[in-house]
Protein backbone atom coordinates (compact mmCIF):
# COMPACT_ATOMS: atom_id res chain seq x y z
CA UNK A 1 0.00 0.00 0.00
CA UNK A 2 1.31 3.44 -0.91
CA UNK A 3 0.70 6.28 1.51
CA UNK A 4 1.16 9.59 -0.31
CA UNK A 5 1.88 12.70 1.70
CA UNK A 6 2.78 16.11 0.47
CA UNK A 7 3.69 19.34 2.13
CA UNK A 8 2.20 22.63 1.14
CA UNK A 9 4.25 23.75 -1.87
CA UNK A 10 7.15 26.03 -1.11
CA UNK A 11 6.68 28.74 -3.68
CA UNK A 12 9.70 30.81 -4.57
CA UNK A 13 8.57 34.39 -5.07
CA UNK A 14 11.58 36.64 -5.13
CA UNK A 15 9.79 39.20 -7.36
CA UNK A 16 7.74 40.23 -4.34
CA UNK A 17 10.92 41.55 -2.82
CA UNK A 18 10.64 44.33 -5.37
CA UNK A 19 7.39 45.41 -3.89
CA UNK A 20 8.77 45.49 -0.41
CA UNK A 21 11.83 47.53 -1.16
CA UNK A 22 10.55 51.06 -1.58
CA UNK A 23 12.10 51.98 1.74
CA UNK A 24 15.85 52.31 1.10
CA UNK A 25 17.95 49.38 2.28
CA UNK A 26 21.66 49.77 2.97
CA UNK A 27 23.12 47.11 5.22
CA UNK A 28 24.81 48.46 8.30
CA UNK A 29 23.80 52.11 7.77
CA UNK A 30 21.00 54.38 8.87
CA UNK A 31 18.91 55.82 6.07
CA UNK A 32 16.88 59.01 6.42
CA UNK A 33 13.85 60.45 4.63
CA UNK A 34 12.95 64.13 4.34
CA UNK A 35 10.78 66.44 2.23
CA UNK A 36 12.22 69.65 0.77
CA UNK A 37 10.48 73.01 0.41
CA UNK A 38 9.11 72.02 -3.00
CA UNK A 39 7.51 68.86 -1.58
CA UNK A 40 10.05 66.46 -3.13
CA UNK A 41 10.90 63.34 -1.13
CA UNK A 42 14.60 62.57 -0.56
CA UNK A 43 16.53 59.66 0.95
CA UNK A 44 20.10 59.74 2.17
CA UNK A 45 22.65 58.38 4.61
CA UNK A 46 25.09 61.31 4.52
CA UNK A 47 24.77 63.53 7.57
CA UNK A 48 25.95 66.52 5.56
CA UNK A 49 23.06 66.46 3.10
CA UNK A 50 20.04 65.89 5.30
CA UNK A 51 18.16 68.33 7.57
CA UNK A 52 18.18 67.85 11.32
CA UNK A 53 14.55 66.73 11.39
CA UNK A 54 14.98 63.96 8.77
CA UNK A 55 13.11 60.76 9.63
CA UNK A 56 15.25 57.67 10.38
CA UNK A 57 13.95 54.55 8.61
CA UNK A 58 13.97 50.87 9.45
CA UNK A 59 15.96 49.60 6.48
CA UNK A 60 15.93 45.87 7.13
CA UNK A 61 14.65 43.98 4.10
CA UNK A 62 11.71 41.65 4.74
CA UNK A 63 11.57 38.11 3.48
CA UNK A 64 9.11 37.72 0.58
CA UNK A 65 5.75 36.22 1.42
CA UNK A 66 4.81 33.20 -0.72
CA UNK A 67 1.79 33.56 -2.97
CA UNK A 68 -0.30 30.72 -4.35
CA UNK A 69 1.21 30.28 -7.80
CA UNK A 70 0.49 26.59 -8.24
CA UNK A 71 -1.32 23.66 -6.69
CA UNK A 72 0.29 20.26 -6.19
CA UNK A 73 -2.40 17.56 -6.42
CA UNK A 74 -1.99 13.81 -5.75
CA UNK A 75 -4.66 11.50 -7.16
CA UNK A 76 -4.84 7.78 -6.29
CA UNK A 77 -5.71 5.45 -9.18
CA UNK A 78 -5.41 1.85 -7.99
CA UNK A 79 -1.82 1.25 -7.01
CA UNK A 80 -0.63 4.39 -8.78
CA UNK A 81 -0.49 7.93 -7.44
CA UNK A 82 -0.83 10.45 -10.26
CA UNK A 83 0.94 13.76 -9.65
CA UNK A 84 -0.71 16.88 -11.10
CA UNK A 85 0.42 20.49 -10.91
CA UNK A 86 -2.01 23.30 -11.69
CA UNK A 87 -0.45 26.53 -12.90
CA UNK A 88 -2.59 29.31 -11.43
CA UNK A 89 -0.98 32.28 -13.15
CA UNK A 90 -1.54 33.56 -16.68
CA UNK A 91 2.03 32.87 -17.77
CA UNK A 92 4.41 29.92 -18.09
CA UNK A 93 5.53 28.54 -14.74
CA UNK A 94 8.71 26.65 -13.95
CA UNK A 95 8.49 24.13 -11.15
CA UNK A 96 10.66 21.56 -9.39
CA UNK A 97 9.35 18.53 -7.50
CA UNK A 98 11.50 16.49 -5.14
CA UNK A 99 10.95 13.90 -2.45
CA UNK A 100 11.48 15.23 1.05
CA UNK A 101 10.90 11.67 2.29
CA UNK A 102 10.47 8.42 0.36
CA UNK A 103 10.24 4.76 1.33
CA UNK A 104 9.76 1.93 -1.18
CA UNK A 105 8.71 4.12 -4.13
CA UNK A 106 9.35 4.33 -7.85
CA UNK A 107 8.67 7.58 -9.70
CA UNK A 108 8.16 8.22 -13.39
CA UNK A 109 9.84 10.31 -14.54
CA UNK A 110 12.53 10.30 -11.90
CA UNK A 111 12.72 12.86 -9.12
CA UNK A 112 13.80 15.59 -8.77
CA UNK A 113 11.51 16.62 -11.61
CA UNK A 114 11.88 19.92 -13.48
CA UNK A 115 9.20 21.16 -15.87
CA UNK A 116 7.75 24.30 -17.43
CA UNK A 117 3.94 24.41 -17.36
CA UNK A 118 1.77 26.37 -19.80
CA UNK A 119 -0.26 29.30 -18.49
CA UNK A 120 -3.35 28.40 -16.50
CA UNK A 121 -3.21 24.64 -17.14
CA UNK A 122 -3.41 21.54 -14.95
CA UNK A 123 -0.81 19.02 -16.09
CA UNK A 124 -0.09 15.39 -15.22
CA UNK A 125 3.63 15.56 -14.50
CA UNK A 126 4.39 12.14 -13.02
CA UNK A 127 3.28 8.84 -11.52
CA UNK A 128 4.43 7.17 -8.31
CA UNK A 129 4.15 3.46 -7.47
CA UNK A 130 5.44 1.08 -4.82
CA UNK A 131 8.84 -0.36 -5.73
CA UNK A 132 7.85 -3.60 -3.99
CA UNK A 133 4.10 -4.20 -4.20
CA UNK A 134 4.22 -6.52 -1.20
CA UNK A 135 5.35 -3.77 1.15
CA UNK A 136 3.84 -0.51 2.33
CA UNK A 137 5.41 2.57 0.85
CA UNK A 138 5.16 6.24 1.72
CA UNK A 139 6.47 9.55 0.46
CA UNK A 140 6.18 13.31 0.77
CA UNK A 141 6.85 15.86 -1.95
CA UNK A 142 8.10 19.43 -1.89
CA UNK A 143 7.46 21.79 -4.79
CA UNK A 144 9.09 25.08 -5.70
CA UNK A 145 7.66 27.26 -8.45
CA UNK A 146 8.60 30.45 -10.25
CA UNK A 147 6.73 32.36 -12.98
CA UNK A 148 8.26 32.63 -16.42
CA UNK A 149 9.92 30.39 -18.99
CA UNK A 150 13.68 30.07 -18.38
CA UNK A 151 14.27 29.84 -22.14
CA UNK A 152 12.83 33.34 -22.69
CA UNK A 153 15.25 35.99 -23.94
CA UNK A 154 14.31 39.63 -23.32
CA UNK A 155 14.62 41.66 -26.50
CA UNK A 156 16.21 45.10 -26.54
CA UNK A 157 13.01 47.15 -26.50
CA UNK A 158 12.57 50.86 -25.86
CA UNK A 159 9.93 51.16 -23.12
CA UNK A 160 7.63 54.14 -22.88
CA UNK A 161 7.38 56.18 -19.71
CA UNK A 162 4.64 54.47 -17.62
CA UNK A 163 3.11 57.84 -16.70
CA UNK A 164 2.12 60.83 -18.81
CA UNK A 165 5.33 62.68 -19.61
CA UNK A 166 3.55 65.96 -18.84
CA UNK A 167 2.50 64.82 -15.36
CA UNK A 168 4.32 65.69 -12.15
CA UNK A 169 6.88 62.88 -12.10
CA UNK A 170 10.49 62.62 -11.03
CA UNK A 171 12.99 59.81 -11.41
CA UNK A 172 13.89 58.51 -7.97
CA UNK A 173 16.07 55.45 -7.68
CA UNK A 174 17.44 54.21 -11.00
CA UNK A 175 19.50 51.13 -11.85
CA UNK A 176 21.79 50.01 -9.01
CA UNK A 177 20.13 52.47 -6.62
CA UNK A 178 22.14 52.32 -3.42
CA UNK A 179 19.14 51.99 -1.14
CA UNK A 180 17.04 49.09 -2.39
CA UNK A 181 18.07 48.32 -5.98
CA UNK A 182 21.03 46.19 -5.03
CA UNK A 183 19.98 42.54 -5.42
CA UNK A 184 19.46 40.52 -8.59
CA UNK A 185 15.72 41.13 -8.68
CA UNK A 186 15.97 44.88 -8.08
CA UNK A 187 19.24 46.13 -9.53
CA UNK A 188 17.67 47.16 -12.85
CA UNK A 189 14.45 48.62 -11.38
CA UNK A 190 13.42 52.26 -11.27
CA UNK A 191 11.19 54.31 -8.96
CA UNK A 192 9.12 57.17 -10.34
CA UNK A 193 8.06 59.64 -7.67
CA UNK A 194 4.48 60.62 -8.56
CA UNK A 195 1.43 61.88 -6.64
CA UNK A 196 -1.15 59.31 -5.64
CA UNK A 197 -3.79 58.78 -8.31
CA UNK A 198 -1.45 59.46 -11.22
CA UNK A 199 -2.54 57.38 -14.26
CA UNK A 200 -0.21 54.41 -14.77
CA UNK A 201 0.26 53.52 -18.44
CA UNK A 202 1.47 50.28 -20.02
CA UNK A 203 5.10 50.84 -20.95
CA UNK A 204 4.85 47.97 -23.44
CA UNK A 205 2.06 45.81 -24.84
CA UNK A 206 1.44 42.45 -23.20
CA UNK A 207 -0.92 40.16 -21.32
CA UNK A 208 -1.90 40.74 -17.70
CA UNK A 209 -0.75 37.75 -15.66
CA UNK A 210 -1.20 38.93 -12.07
CA UNK A 211 -3.04 41.74 -10.25
CA UNK A 212 -3.57 42.84 -6.67
CA UNK A 213 -5.65 45.88 -5.74
CA UNK A 214 -7.18 45.33 -2.31
CA UNK A 215 -4.61 46.89 0.00
CA UNK A 216 -5.14 50.41 1.34
CA UNK A 217 -2.20 51.31 3.57
CA UNK A 218 1.56 51.77 3.52
CA UNK A 219 4.28 52.03 6.11
CA UNK A 220 7.86 51.24 6.99
CA UNK A 221 6.87 48.43 9.38
CA UNK A 222 8.01 45.47 7.30
CA UNK A 223 6.24 42.86 9.41
CA UNK A 224 2.91 44.63 8.92
CA UNK A 225 3.17 45.86 5.32
CA UNK A 226 5.55 43.44 3.59
CA UNK A 227 2.87 41.59 1.61
CA UNK A 228 0.45 44.50 1.17
CA UNK A 229 1.48 46.23 -2.04
CA UNK A 230 -0.95 46.49 -4.93
CA UNK A 231 0.57 45.49 -8.25
CA UNK A 232 0.17 44.51 -11.87
CA UNK A 233 2.47 42.04 -13.62
CA UNK A 234 2.38 41.93 -17.42
CA UNK A 235 3.84 39.20 -19.63
CA UNK A 236 5.48 40.40 -22.85
CA UNK A 237 5.63 38.48 -26.10
CA UNK A 238 9.33 37.66 -25.59
CA UNK A 239 8.63 36.07 -22.19
CA UNK A 240 9.90 38.94 -20.07
CA UNK A 241 7.61 40.37 -17.38
CA UNK A 242 6.99 43.97 -16.30
CA UNK A 243 6.08 44.82 -12.73
CA UNK A 244 4.13 47.96 -11.76
CA UNK A 245 3.94 48.20 -7.96
CA UNK A 246 2.59 50.19 -4.98
CA UNK A 247 -0.66 51.01 -6.80
CA UNK A 248 -3.68 52.74 -5.30
CA UNK A 249 -6.37 50.75 -3.52
CA UNK A 250 -8.95 49.65 -6.11
CA UNK A 251 -6.71 51.41 -8.62
CA UNK A 252 -6.19 48.46 -10.97
CA UNK A 253 -8.18 48.81 -14.19
CA UNK A 254 -7.29 45.50 -15.89
CA UNK A 255 -7.92 41.84 -15.16
CA UNK A 256 -5.81 38.71 -15.45
CA UNK A 257 -5.83 37.56 -19.07
CA UNK A 258 -6.47 41.02 -20.55
CA UNK A 259 -4.35 42.04 -23.50
CA UNK A 260 -3.14 45.62 -23.01
CA UNK A 261 -1.69 48.00 -25.57
CA UNK A 262 1.21 50.39 -25.35
CA UNK A 263 0.15 53.55 -23.50
CA UNK A 264 -3.13 52.10 -22.21
CA UNK A 265 -4.05 53.20 -18.71
CA UNK A 266 -3.84 50.13 -16.51
CA UNK A 267 -3.91 51.59 -13.00
CA UNK A 268 -3.62 54.58 -10.70
CA UNK A 269 -0.42 55.08 -8.73
CA UNK A 270 -0.51 54.92 -4.97
CA UNK A 271 1.40 54.30 -1.80
CA UNK A 272 0.64 50.77 -0.63
CA UNK A 273 2.71 48.11 1.03
CA UNK A 274 6.20 48.51 2.43
CA UNK A 275 6.65 52.07 1.17
CA UNK A 276 7.64 55.43 2.63
CA UNK A 277 5.91 57.67 0.10
CA UNK A 278 3.89 57.73 -3.12
CA UNK A 279 5.78 56.30 -6.07
CA UNK A 280 5.62 53.78 -8.90
CA UNK A 281 8.11 50.92 -8.89
CA UNK A 282 8.82 49.54 -12.36
CA UNK A 283 11.02 46.61 -13.37
CA UNK A 284 11.44 44.15 -16.23
CA UNK A 285 12.27 40.61 -15.13
CA UNK A 286 13.01 37.19 -16.57
CA UNK A 287 13.21 33.69 -15.12
CA UNK A 288 16.84 32.61 -15.17
CA UNK A 289 16.31 28.99 -14.17
CA UNK A 290 14.42 29.16 -10.84
CA UNK A 291 15.90 32.62 -10.25
CA UNK A 292 14.00 35.79 -11.02
CA UNK A 293 16.28 38.53 -12.31
CA UNK A 294 15.73 42.11 -13.35
CA UNK A 295 17.19 43.05 -16.73
CA UNK A 296 18.34 46.42 -18.07
CA UNK A 297 16.01 48.27 -20.38
CA UNK A 298 15.79 51.56 -22.24
CA UNK A 299 12.99 54.01 -21.48
CA UNK A 300 11.95 57.05 -23.50
CA UNK A 301 11.00 60.26 -21.69
CA UNK A 302 10.04 63.74 -22.90
CA UNK A 303 13.65 64.60 -23.74
CA UNK A 304 14.71 61.26 -25.18
CA UNK A 305 16.11 58.25 -23.36
CA UNK A 306 16.19 58.54 -19.57
CA UNK A 307 19.52 58.18 -17.84
CA UNK A 308 18.92 55.03 -15.82
CA UNK A 309 22.47 53.92 -15.08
Amino acid sequence: MTTPRHRRPRLILPFLALLLAATPAVAGKKVYRWVDAQGNVHYGDNSGERPADAQALDIAMPAPDPTDLADLQLVRAGGVTEVYVENKVFAPLQMTLKFSAADNVDAWPGFPLHQVLPAGQRVLVGRITAADASRTSSFSIDMTALPGDPSAQARDVAYSLPVDENSAWQLGQAFHGGYSHTDEQNKFAIDLVVPEGTPVLAARAGTVMQVESGFDKAGSNRAKYAARANLIRILHDDGSMALYAHLQENGVYVRVGDRVGLGQQIAASGNTGYSSGPHLHFAVQVNRGMRLASVPFRMVGPGGYLSLQ
